[in-house]
């Protein structure tokens, strides 16, 4: 029997690269490589990159370099590159970088074992195609090795949007949603393999509209609905959302759906009128603050997180401030904020751009007011219980990590509950990042 291959995946940014992945994984074992978690003694690595981030495709070019010399140590490692970033410059990483064996797109990786075996015979393999074929057809049956209790599943990808100062649309393509009987499918054989929470992803998973059994277009919260009739399945979560496109029927499932967790990622970005127009959310600030307070009516306990982006070209020191007021009236448990950073071929990046001390200073004032606000909901945490699902040892002897269903991170001391059991905490303290807690006995 032949010696399985090593693979080594590095992955960049939001949870949809994790769960690709996880099947790129998936999708090499069946061409003979096992994972390994150092690329010193890989045969193949993959980075699975991000263009989100300001500087992403810098950072990969300073990660390929410190490949050079396991190249030189061992002629036959094959370099690829994945993900949006791939899909955004592949021609110019083959140019720039040429011990890159491979880049492949975010919607072409089904692919992978084709392009490993071409360029095995000494091909340089690109196919950032948008591929009539459906990747997730290909990959239709995951292994079915033990999984941990939590699991990502992508319902949806892609985006019709055009935000103007995002590359997704470009990278990802137009907003498209799998078949409901193949998620469910999933779902079922995740459950049966030792998961109990799932985090259905989408670039804008509220956007959902999958084939439904019935031949209907099912919306996300019919399939929700569908997916906890499912035993075993004890929690459901879902990101990222955009806020035209949190229905009725999804704001109603929030206070009926008892496997749907209290926890909401509900990205505003500003607070400024002027601003959300200039972004072309097709939002105003007002309309969201609408939403959230429907939303609260139906579940008063659900926990909210969101996204900002701080000097965006001409945000003026009044739309900033309507940005900090927006965050006080909310009242975020968590949420993420960013400096803008220019995304080339975006509208946004021609655009007279904010003064880098200005951006910093006033990402700074964010942080620290989201910073006092979650610090307030984990205070709120102690003296209620709360229910835990354990994930993993902590660091301390005997204790176990897990989280509450307002996705804070839960450690208890003198733990006696197992990977995956959910029981009832008593929160005891609040720490930077996480709560203590001890098990509620009887």
């Amino acid at each position: 029997m032949p010696k399985p291959k090593k693979l080594y995946i590095k992955t960049y940014g939001c949870q949809m690269n994790v769960y690709d992945s996880e099947r790129m994984a998936e999708a090499m074992g069946g061409a003979g490589y096992e994972q390994t978690d150092t690329p010193d003694d890989a045969d193949m690595i993959l980075l699975n990159t991000c263009h989100i981030r300001e500087k992403a495709a810098e950072k990969i070019y300073s990660e390929l370099g410190r490949f050079q010399g396991l190249k030189l140590e061992n002629p036959d490692l094959k370099i690829g590159v994945a993900g949006c970033v791939a899909q955004a410059e592949g021609p110019e990483i083959m140019r720039r970088q040429p011990l890159v064996d491979l880049v492949v797109g975010p919607q072409s990786y089904h692919r992978l074992p084709q392009m490993e075996a071409r360029v095995r015979e000494g091909e340089k393999v690109l196919d950032t195609d948008f591929p009539i074929e459906n990747k997730f057809d290909t990959l239709r049956h995951r292994p079915k090795a033990k999984r941990g209790p939590t699991a990502f599943l992508t319902v949806q990808e892609g985006c019709d949007k055009f935000c103007a100062f995002c590359v997704v649309p470009y990278t990802r393509g137009g907003e498209a949603s799998r078949p409901v009987t193949r998620i469910v499918e999933e779902a079922r054989d995740l459950v049966e393999r030792g998961v109990r929470e799932i985090t259905l992803l989408g670039q804008n998973v509220n956007a959902y509209h999958g084939t439904g059994p019935d031949g209907a277009d099912w919306s996300l919260a019919r399939l929700i609905r569908a997916l906890d009739a499912i035993d075993g399945l004890k929690r459901i979560r879902f990101t990222t959302s955009h806020p035209n496109d949190m229905s009725e029927d999804l704001i109603e499932a929030h206070g009926s759906c008892t496997k749907l967790m209290p926890y909401l990622h509900l990205p505003v970005q500003s607070g400024s009128d002027h601003i959300l127009k200039r972004m072309n959310r097709s939002h105003t600030a007002e309309s969201y603050l609408r939403l959230i307070g429907r939303i609260r009516a139906v579940r008063p306990d659900i926990l909210l997180s969101g996204d900002f982006i701080v000097g965006f070209p001409e945000e003026s020191d009044a739309d900033f401030e309507a940005t900090l007021d927006l965050i006080r009236e909310v009242n975020y448990g968590t949420a993420y904020s960013f400096k803008y950073s220019t995304r080339p071929g975006t509208p946004a990046a021609e655009r007279p751009q904010v003064d880098e001390a200005v951006k910093t200073e006033r990402l700074h004032r964010l942080q620290a007011l989201i910073t006092t606000q979650q610090r307030a909901a984990q205070e709120a945490m102690v003296g209620r219980n709360v229910n835990v699902l354990f994930e993993k040892p902590g660091r301390l002897p005997g204790q176990m990590v897990g989280k509450s269903e307002y996705l804070h991170a839960v450690h208890v001391a003198d733990c006696d509950a197992a990977i995956g059991d959910i029981a009832q905490v008593e929160i005891l303290r609040s720490d930077t990042n996480s709560l203590a807690g001890r098990i509620v006995r009887g």
